[in-house]
Order: C-alpha cells, then structure tokens, then sequence
C-alpha cells in the first residue's frame, strides 16, 4: 500500500502563495497517479492536480487557471502543490491523493476512483 502524509498548509493573504507537500512512501510507486484533492465545509471535494509517477504527466483542474503547478523531486519521494495568486474561495482542507487505477482516473478526475488518502492540511486564506 502507499502511504501520504501532507504538510505546508497555513494561514495566508489574498493574492499570497504556499507550497504543499506530500511525502509518499510504499512499494511500486511507478504503477501510481499522486495528486491534490480539496474540500471546503458544504462542498464536495473537488480534483486539483495530479501527477503520473511513471509518465510525469500533470493535469488540473478547471479552476486552476495557471495559478497552480504540480511537481515531485528527483528521488519521487515528496509531490508538491505550489499555490500562488491564493483568493479566499482557495480557503479548503487539501489532500494528498494516490490511485492505480490510473486510465479511468485521469479521465475522470473523481474521488471515487481515489485508493489512497492523506489526512489532509488547512489552508485559509484572509483578506
């Protein structure tokens, strides 16, 4: 199984940015898709990113719109999300997400066809 533990979530102002991080760990970790999911209290959670580990192959969300890029380290170890141009409807619980289930992810983009979570990390957004 893999293993998702996420990390640089905060507190920070409109137009700001941040980098979130996901340290993956597991065994045959090509055969995966890693990516960002987001919720934000009374919406359902929403597709961010993703990242193929055997392709490097990226893709985003509609709401995106260049603001976002998705990207991992030499080693494959830890996937980022860096954040800028942060507006307040951004404010959400981001999650780090994993799946083989890679043909009918990458055209779905749904957290149905998610295996994998972490527990997720807050970021709030101010005026």
């Amino acid at each position: 199984q893999v293993q998702l533990v996420e990390s640089g979530g905060g507190l920070v102002q409109s137009g700001g940015s941040l980098r979130l991080s996901c340290a993956v760990s597991g065994r045959s970790l090509y055969e995966y898709i890693v990516g960002w999911f987001r919720q934000a209290p009374g919406k359902e959670r929403e597709f961010v990113a993703a990242l193929s580990l055997s392709t490097s192959n990226t893709i985003y969300g509609d709401f995106v719109k260049g603001r976002f890029t998705i990207s991992r380290d030499t080693a494959e170890a830890t996937v980022y999300l860096q954040m800028n141009s942060l507006n307040l409807e951004d404010t959400a619980v981001y999650y780090c997400a994993a799946t083989r289930i890679a043909t009918t992810f990458w055209s779905s983009r749904r957290h149905q066809d998610i295996q994998y979570w972490g527990k997720g990390t807050l970021v709030t957004v101010s005026s």
